[in-house]
């Protein structure tokens, strides 16, 4: 007779084990896999279309808004965002825009400037049947140099470090892009530090992830609208 062997189980170290006191496996438990979008992809993570992963093409600096980020934002939206109106002024990935749409938004305009980044948002758009949604393949600062029509919600995330950020404020206040309670929001770096907002504009919210700040902005043109705030807070 020959020995018997001994055999041994090579189990990954990410596996949970459960064994008896003869050392036989009971229960192997892989470890989950996180549940985020691979790359070049974004998750809408809300609304109708709540799951759904769309492509997103590769382009330099393309930074899609993260899903921890967009959660915290449409909180803050979420008593404004049903039927309204609204611009996505830098899309790219189309994250805001098209999130905003999923939450029952009544409209949104995606401004993009790279033309291959433009028709993929056009695709996803198209995949999820969205109605009442345009792309507008343009330079945004052109766009909004123009005389606009008044919008509900705003998203302004450029890219970063290129200096535009500012411009892009003063052309939405000046060309009458907003409506008169709009709600503005903005990405910047850190670094950035402060910004300085049209008269008017109440910051809402504000919070920091990693290198990026954003902060929810309340446009009030009522007359004496800060009095009432000031009297409201006392």
């Amino acid at each position: 007779m020959f020995p018997q062997r001994r055999h041994t189980s090579r189990i990954a170290a990410t596996d949970l084990l459960a064994r008896c006191t003869d050392g036989v496996i009971l229960k192997r438990n892989m470890a989950k896999k996180p549940n985020t979008a691979a790359a070049g992809q974004i998750r809408l993570i809300g609304g109708q279309w709540r799951g759904r992963k769309l492509p997103v093409p590769n382009s330099p600096g393309l930074r899609p808004t993260t899903d921890r980020v967009r959660e915290t934002l449409f909180n803050w939206l979420a008593p404004m965002i049903q039927g309204a109106r609204c611009l996505d002024c830098f899309a790219g990935s189309g994250a805001l825009g098209i999130e905003a749409l999923s939450r029952y938004a009544g409209s949104a305009t995606l401004l993009e400037f790279e033309r291959p980044v433009a028709q993929q948002l056009e695709k996803n758009l198209a995949v999820l049947n969205a109605k009442d949604a345009t792309v507008v393949n343009t330079n945004a600062l052109n766009w909004l140099a123009r005389s606009g029509t008044p919008f509900d919600i705003v998203f302004i995330d450029p890219p970063f470090r290129k200096g535009i950020l500012l411009e892009t404020l003063t052309l939405l206040e000046q060309q009458g892009w907003l409506a008169d309670e709009a709600w503005i929001y903005v990405e910047a770096e850190v670094e950035h530090g402060a910004i300085p907002v049209p008269a008017g504009w109440r910051l809402h919210r504000e919070k920091v992830a990693g290198q990026v700040a954003y902060r929810l902005y309340h446009r009030d043109i009522t007359p004496n609208a800060g009095e009432e705030d000031s009297e409201q807070e006392q």
